[in-house]
């Protein structure tokens, strides 16, 4: 990446990593492109540094972060909330970006670009979502696990994308449940895209379907890819993944 590391602070002595390029030529006037990480994930990954390669190559606006407790971020992973890490991006979106952006967000980052989403009202021009998980905590986890969760305890899943088990933090947990957005309107209206592998293991592919059901705009579509997994991180989905973010029809 050509970006260094920048310290955006929001308060109470955090410190999100992030990296912005700031366009250039005629392709600074257009929407700052916003990836979010999925859970446990930072800017690191495959997908991001994608998105940011391609934003560079255009002279696209681009912004990546870490999460607190994620990556390079400050803070401790176990007070991770979607109200908090919503807060982040929203505050560094404020500090960084003076226009239009089209969030990108990844599994769970996919869930707080709704989120987020609804807050940035008319400054949001777009938005493209891979394997989105809206209200995982409720559909993900089993009555056993969320009465443990309910009652305070951490629940740990096997992890196949590393050698760590997944901790869920009863304090996420929590605040996700009164986050959840499937059972009523999603007050976006601007062009979104949905991608999903039909062979996602994690998020049911039928959750794009119900998040585009939800949501109030009419420019909504839904690409699946029969044989995808849950990441979409290989070289032809990465490839759908920025013609997708090329042809949304944004001015």
């Amino acid at each position: 990446m050509t970006d260094e590391i920048d310290f955006h602070e929001p308060g109470d002595g955090r410190r999100i990593a992030f990296r912005h390029h700031p366009g250039e030529g005629e392709g600074a006037a257009r929407p700052t492109l916003v990836f979010l990480p999925g859970y446990m994930s930072d800017m690191a990954g495959g997908k991001a540094t994608a998105i940011h390669g391609w934003a560079v190559a255009r002279g696209q606006p681009c912004l990546l972060l870490d999460y607190s407790g994620c990556g390079r971020s400050t803070g401790d992973f176990a007070q991770g909330t979607l109200s908090r890490w919503r807060e982040e991006v929203l505050s560094l979106v404020e500090a960084q970006v003076a226009g239009a952006v089209v969030l990108v967000g990844s599994s769970m980052g996919g869930w707080l670009m709704l989120l987020a989403g609804e807050a940035l009202g008319r400054r949001l021009a777009g938005m493209v979502g891979i394997a989105a998980a809206p209200d995982f905590s409720d559909w993900g986890y089993d009555d056993d696990q969320k009465a443990q969760l309910a009652a305070g305890h951490t629940v740990f899943e096997d992890n196949p994308y590393g050698p760590e088990p997944t901790p869920t933090h009863p304090g996420f947990w929590q605040d996700a449940q009164r986050q959840r957005l499937l059972s009523r309107e999603i007050a976006i209206d601007c062009p979104v895209r949905l991608l999903h592998g039909q062979a996602d293991p994690d998020v049911p592919w039928g959750t794009s379907l119900r998040t585009a059901a939800a949501l109030r705009s009419d420019d909504v579509q839904v690409t699946f890819v029969k044989d995808g997994d849950h990441r979409l991180s290989r070289e032809q989905d990465i490839a759908l993944l920025l013609r997708t973010l090329a042809a949304l029809p944004i001015p």
